[in-house]
């Protein structure tokens, strides 16, 4: 059988660039592979997806050295029109790829641009419709729908051409752990109906491999590291080496002591043989100290009984009661739409409470302004790009001060200090432009800091990143936290993230406040995962499975230890 995915000898230098982004790329996929592509932020992976689509060179030009064929065909002549019905890409902000104003539009949008007969395109759109369960939608705008379900229109709107290939790129970067389990899901039953062949590109491996994948390829500096099936690549270290995180019950195993064998089949934390391993894990818990706990401050800001709704009649947030401690750093979790983002806007005055109170050190803050509100309590929006509008780094860490009138001196005093907080200071003359993602990401953090809030909220801090600059951001803000008092808030779909940083979690679920409990309870209750549309943690598998009852403690007891390790 000859491979539908062949590079030989591949290059591929940017034009703005004055080094190959990838070389000697040497890879072959069979048709109806589902591959899985891994590797750090700047690794060359999207790179790589963008030369099978044929968006390099046509959108993004250069020089490309060796051969590539896709399909049979040379992406580089057919131009990405002509690629596009061999191969149909995701993108990771499906907001990006709507065209129409109703999703059946939507998706019969490339068969439009074929002139397929009207009978013949209703039908083609149903079937795909029913493939990706969208069928009740049809008529709905793309924009009223969740995460999940622009994800699954976005898949429905390639497969109607009856592509070869489907291409997702970071499918579960913004959608909440049951939903991102669900598309997994989807794509794992399109890959064995419609005998296609899949390529994800993914950060979060662990989901990934919720089902199975053929080949793990691990892509890092432009070149492919790794090859291998998934039972193979994850005994041995290449993950941790990429800076790749593994998934979790297996870190816990290794942890042990232990070296986890391919024929245990460690793909899957259900089906793996545990035997082997089980006394050194339930040794290791015995022997692990309880998670130290954490002093906290009187309450600083308090919920009470808090509603609100968009349109009337139709309540977003219902009876919302919760405090935060001074000091404490509180994940607020849920399926998308469950109204976290809408609670963090009502406390920052964006929005107003229909009724019920919002309290700051036990006052009411109802009747100050956003702008007032903002001195005490900051907000960091998601993608920092929506939060710069200053081109040096100075000026947009100092903007905030200079609009309240603070003297020049005291700007230039309060900027330095707060930079060399946030490890900026030798960027202070940069321009922001220069930065990397996650640098701008703390310019966004500072700009904020320099204000000296009491409160922090963050949405979605560490989405779409890899390991390092994930652990780099949240090492910083729990320096912020611990050395400076700061208490943080942050709306997160990374359970990983609530796991290891925070104190509590706050977990919404259809405007109501479903529980406030610590992380590893809410990760290890089945009940509580389910409605909040959470997945629980591989941990608690692992602990169940290996005899352990106290799954809760054991999760606390591993991630503590895991970070002192790191430290």
């Amino acid at each position: 059988m000859e491979p539908i995915i062949e590079f030989k000898d591949f290059s591929f230098q940017y034009k703005s660039q004055t080094e190959p982004t990838l070389h000697d790329i040497n890879l072959r996929i069979m048709p109806g592979e589902k591959i899985l592509i891994a590797g750090p932020s700047g690794s060359g992976k999207s790179t790589l997806a963008h030369c099978i689509n044929a968006l390099i060179p046509c959108s993004y030009p250069g020089k490309t050295g060796g051969s590539l064929t896709v399909a049979g065909l040379n992406p580089e002549k057919e131009g990405v029109f002509g690629m596009s019905k061999k191969v149909g890409t995701v993108l990771q902000d499906t907001n990006g790829q709507f065209i129409g104003l109703t999703v059946a539009e939507d998706l019969a949008f490339a068969l439009e641009n074929d002139n397929v007969p009207q009978d013949e395109m209703k039908k083609k759109v149903m079937e795909a419709a029913e493939v990706v369960d969208m069928t009740r939608f049809l008529r709905r705008s793309p924009e009223a729908l969740s995460g999940g379900q622009k994800q699954r229109v976005s898949m429905g709107g390639v497969l109607v051409d009856d592509v070869d290939i489907l291409l997702f790129d970071e499918p579960l970067a913004n959608l909440d752990p049951a939903t991102g389990k669900k598309t997994i899901e989807l794509i794992d039953q399109i890959t064995k109906n419609k005998d296609i062949t899949v390529l994800i590109i993914e950060h979060r491996l662990e989901d990934v491999l919720y089902k199975d994948v053929d080949r793990i390829i691990v892509v890092n500096d432009g070149t492919i590291i790794a090859d291998e099936k998934p039972d193979d690549l994850l005994c041995a270290n290449v993950l941790g080496e990429q800076g790749i995180r593994e998934p979790l019950y297996l870190s816990a195993i290794r942890h042990t002591g232990q070296t986890v064998a391919p024929n245990d089949r460690p793909q899957h934390v259900e089906s793996m043989n545990l035997e082997p391993y089980s006394d050194g894990v339930r040794k290791w818990f015995k022997a692990a100290p309880p998670k130290a706990e954490k002093t906290l401050g009187d309450p600083v800001l308090e919920l009470r009984h808090v509603n609100f709704s968009y349109v009337p009649g139709q309540p977003v947030l219902q009876d919302i009661s919760f405090s935060v401690r001074k000091g404490e750093m509180l994940s607020i979790v849920g399926k998308n739409g469950a109204g976290k983002s809408t609670c963090a806007s009502l406390i920052c005055g964006f929005n107003e409470a229909d009724s019920g109170e919002i309290l700051l050190n036990g006052k009411d803050i109802t009747p100050l302004s956003v702008k007032e509100r903002g001195e005490k309590i900051g907000f960091v929006m998601q993608s920092p790009n929506q939060m710069i509008s200053k081109p040096m780094i100075r000026d947009e860490v100092g903007l905030g001060l200079a609009v309240r009138g603070v003297p020049e001196e005291e700007i230039r005093e309060r900027v330095d200090e707060t930079l060399k907080i946030c490890g900026l200071y030798p960027f202070r003359n940069w321009p922001v432009s220069a930065l990397s993602f996650g640098q701008k990401k703390r310019v966004t953090i500072a700009s904020i800091l320099v204000m000296k809030p009491e409160i922090m909220i963050l949405d979605e801090p560490t989405a779409g990143q890899d390991f390092r600059h994930y652990t780099e951001i949240m090492e910083f803000l729990k320096e912020l936290n611990e050395k400076h008092g700061l208490t943080i808030l942050m709306i997160t779909h990374d359970m990983h993230l609530m796991l290891e940083y925070t104190d509590r979690a706050i977990v919404l679920s259809e405007g109501h406040l479903l529980t406030d409990e610590t992380p590893a309870r809410v990760l290890t209750d089945e009940c509580t995962a389910e409605k909040a549309c959470l997945k629980k943690t591989s941990l608690y598998d692992l602990a169940l499975r290996c005899g352990i009852s106290d799954a809760d403690e054991f999760v606390d007891r591993f991630i503590a230890w895991e970070r002192e390790e790191r430290r």
